[in-house]
């Protein structure tokens, strides 16, 4: 019998799947393989949020699989150890795989590929199965990547789409091939007690509220803190369970502004991962040095804490942090304004916010998370490095009547309107009534001059 091996990884669907509509279209059975990676957890980006998110993940693909006929076979360890393994057990002729942009995955990759050879079997890797236009399909004429957005949207824009596949009707698996048992979340400690479910299923059914509902305002309600107006995908991209691919598609399918507003923002998902599939070393090290001497670690470690725990004194900040940490997601804007005060006006290495993130994240990708903090620390791809956010001027613009304040920070619940941004403005009653909340780590004057300081050291 002709045997073929799909190794999922952050492409945890049955929809528009090529590598496993490749193995299906061969002339034999196919083995669905999901290998927990030893090699994540010893990396420390086992987060809990994640971890339950992808057992969500796990037990809805294997109950798709089982729907039509296969199942998922879940093993633990190292992944080429694991898959070669599995390979030797099926007696498989190939392996199907998406490819990835970190340095890590790409290693992994290339170790597999040798273990596999070495036994007579074959790998095929897949683009555009977790993106929609593969790192480096569009290049600028003198550099392998691009380094600005705005040019790399346009070729990415004019770059055609592979079209949608369909989820299988039928997928056979070879007999004999042992799992583990799959993982649930109800065994996991530590997880955000707002945490989304996943699953391809709840991605599908979220994708079609957001198409219905969400799509058409996107592009003048994005920004607005409160209102909730994102179409919350992005764990479900960062797990595979939809496909940026479909996404793509469908939108323009839709058409108008908010279409248009949201392929953007896919578009630059693929572009961080573009930078760091050529510069690799970016997950850590700065993009564009500007020469900082941060504050150290435990120089700042109160502000540190205060920024975590959501207790700044600017409740736009301290709304947005503990959104993170009930959710384990935040709203995009609050994550602009909330790691530039950290990186900037407290001059914190963002390195620490980034870490912080990915510890609480249920969307946690590497590639968006850290160059996103680059972004606004002004070591990434940002045009305007030195531009810092007022997050008074910002709460002021994107929460104007306070409501997102008043949902995270019930301190100041009876603050009315736009005074519950600047509470320590409040006097008599009105500041008794805020209670504990505390003053401004830092004031926002202050913090800024240390910043252009720091920078003209640079």
């Amino acid at each position: 019998m002709y045997v073929s091996v799909v190794l999922f990884t952050a492409d945890l669907r049955l929809h528009d799947h090529p590598p496993l509509r490749a193995a299906l279209d061969g002339p034999g059975a196919v083995v669905p393989l999901f290998v927990r990676d030893r090699g994540v957890a010893d990396a420390g980006f086992a987060a809990a949020n994640r971890l339950a998110f992808l057992a969500d993940c796990l037990r809805d693909l294997d109950a798709g699989l089982r729907e039509r006929g296969g199942r998922l076979v879940v093993r633990s360890g190292d992944v080429v150890e694991e898959v070669c393994r599995v390979a030797g057990e099926a007696d498989a002729d190939e392996v199907h795989m998406a490819a990835d942009a970190s340095g890590y995955a790409r290693r992994r990759e290339q170790r597999l590929r040798r273990a596999l050879e070495a036994a007579g079997r074959r790998l095929h890797v897949h683009e555009t199965v977790t993106t929609a236009v593969a790192p480096g399909a569009v290049t600028p004429a003198s550099s392998d990547h691009f380094a600005v957005f705005t040019p790399y949207f346009r070729q990415w824009s004019g770059r055609p789409l592979r079209d949608v596949l369909r989820a299988p009707r039928s997928v056979r698996v070879p007999p004999g091939i042992g799992s583990e048992e799959l993982p649930s979340r109800a065994a996991l400690p530590g997880i955000s007690p707002g945490l989304a479910e996943g699953g391809e299923r709840a991605g599908r059914k979220r994708l079609a509220a957001w198409l219905r509902s969400g799509l058409a305002g996107y592009a003048d309600r994005h920004d607005d803190l409160a209102g909730d107006a994102t179409s919350r995908l992005s764990p479900h991209l960062h797990f595979g369970t939809l496909s940026p691919v479909e996404l793509v598609h469908r939108a323009r399918r839709a058409g108008g502004p908010g279409a248009e507003a949201f392929v953007r923002q896919v578009a630059w998902r693929d572009f961080h991962r573009q930078v760091l599939a050529a510069r690799p070393g970016a997950a850590g090290a700065d993009y564009r040095t500007r020469h900082d001497r941060w504050r150290s670690e435990r120089t700042a470690r109160e502000d540190i804490e205060a920024w975590r725990e959501g207790r700044t004194g600017y409740p736009v900040i301290d709304a947005a942090m503990r959104q993170l940490r009930h959710e384990g997601w935040m709203h995009n804007r609050a994550r602009l304004l909330t790691a530039s005060f950290l990186a900037k006006t407290l001059y914190v290495d963002w390195r620490v916010g980034a870490r912080h993130f990915l510890e609480l994240l249920v969307d946690g990708d590497l590639a968006s998370n850290q160059l996103n903090w680059q972004w606004v620390a002004g070591t990434g791809t940002d045009t305007r490095p030195n531009r810092v956010l007022n997050p008074v001027a910002q709460a002021g613009r994107h929460d104007p009547d306070g409501r997102y304040v008043r949902r995270w920070v019930p301190e100041l619940s009876g603050v009315p309107g736009g005074a519950v941004h600047e509470p320590w403005k409040l006097t008599g009653p009105d500041r008794a009534g805020v209670g504990a909340y505390p003053d401004p780590v830092v004031g926002l004057a202050e913090g800024l001059a240390r910043f252009k300081r720091a920078r003209s050291r640079g």
